[in-house]
């Protein structure tokens, strides 16, 4: 009985992450121009990185979930130059103590060239593994670690809304799609 409710509960997060990946460019552009106002707003260490930054990645709708078995996916928008110039897939599993459901963005800043010609020229391009992901924290006043502030691709998590508490980006993997 236990693995059939967490084959059901995996399947169901699997279709659920590919629900949420369904937007147009137009619809997907407007959420990332909301997601990025949203961190902005909260931060402006983070604007001052994005003014900084080589390319921003906007994936406004993430979702995960899972018990034991989890599944997270969404889409989001490539802007180099405040320009949209490609769209990507967010996919991921992963095996462990979890419990729960949960959307949230995620914001990446490639700050060096190279970094960003890696993630462009990859096919599949996986957190952790061709590129390290520093995760923004901020401390009082929404000031940026100092550390983190100067790593080639730094990421932030935004909005989270659910029941589940994961800030880690490590083993996602993201790739190109047609919009």
């Amino acid at each position: 009985m236990t693995r059939l409710l967490l084959g059901f509960v995996a399947a169901a997060c699997l279709m659920a992450a590919q629900t949420a990946s369904s937007a147009t460019a137009n619809e997907l552009n407007a959420y990332a121009n909301e997601t990025l106002k949203k961190l902005y707003d909260d931060s402006p260490a983070a604007r001052e990185l994005s003014a900084q930054a080589r390319a921003v990645l906007v994936f406004p709708r993430v979702w995960k979930g899972g018990i034991g078995i989890g599944a997270e996916g969404g889409e989001g928008v490539l802007r180099i130059g405040g320009k949209s110039v490609d769209y990507y897939r967010l996919a991921g599993g992963s095996f462990g103590l979890q419990l729960g459901l949960q959307r949230k963005s995620v914001v990446i800043m490639f700050m060096e060239p190279a970094a960003l010609k890696k993630f462009r020229d990859s096919e599949g391009w996986k957190a952790g593994v061709d590129g390290s992901v520093a995760i923004a924290s901020l401390g009082a006043g929404a000031a940026l670690d100092t550390n983190t502030g100067q790593k080639p691709i730094i990421g932030f998590v935004t909005s989270n809304k659910g029941l589940m508490y994961n800030l880690s980006l490590e083993g996602s993997k993201i790739t190109r799609v047609k919009k």
